[in-house]
């Protein structure tokens, strides 16, 4: 049987995003909540509200205008494709449809620099997704319960974010 083919969620973004984090593709349980991160083991929210100023456990809706307000957009690399369960490792790699990023980053002239959400969204999108040059990019580490470290050490590397102007200094934040 042919795992059925599965698409992803729309970015959330605005005129105001100066970075773009970017997974591979959400997981079994994000896609039945329609939510980015709705793994409540998984550290994104966590890692994103200690940094950038917000409440980690606020309404999911709160927690999307809080990262578009900071200047922060969210999506993944690939639009669809098949995959048994939620590993990255699980995706049919001949199934793979990446995102429009040539239209996104037209319509989004502000983002400066990309911030890939582990290993397996920074392999697709450097070997499918056609970016253009003036953007800046960085590996962060995998924000999954799949991908445990010490405390502290994700966080300490996702601070990198803050570079760009984000957070809640950022000027939109104020507003």
């Amino acid at each position: 049987m042919t795992a059925p083919l599965l698409h992803g969620l729309p970015p959330v973004v605005d005129e105001r995003a100066r970075v773009l984090i970017l997974g591979s593709f959400p997981s079994a349980q994000s896609l039945a909540a329609g939510q980015y991160y709705a793994n409540p083991r998984n550290a994104f929210w966590h890692i994103a509200g200690e940094l950038l100023g917000f409440d980690a456990a606020a309404p999911y809706e709160a927690r999307l205008a809080a990262l578009r307000s900071r200047g922060v957009a969210l999506w993944d690399v690939l639009s669809s494709c098949r995959r048994v369960g939620s590993a990255d490792s699980a995706i049919d790699p001949k199934t793979l449809v990446v995102n429009d990023f040539a239209d996104f980053y037209a319509r989004y002239p502000t983002i400066v620099q990309v911030y890939f959400n582990g290993a397996k969204a920074e392999e697709v999108y450097r070997r499918r997704a056609h970016a253009p040059p003036r953007l800046g990019y960085q590996r962060l580490p995998s924000t999954s319960p799949a991908h445990a470290t010490k405390p502290g050490v994700k966080l300490a590397a996702w601070r990198a974010l803050l570079a760009y102007g984000v957070g809640a200094g950022h000027p939109a934040a104020r507003s």
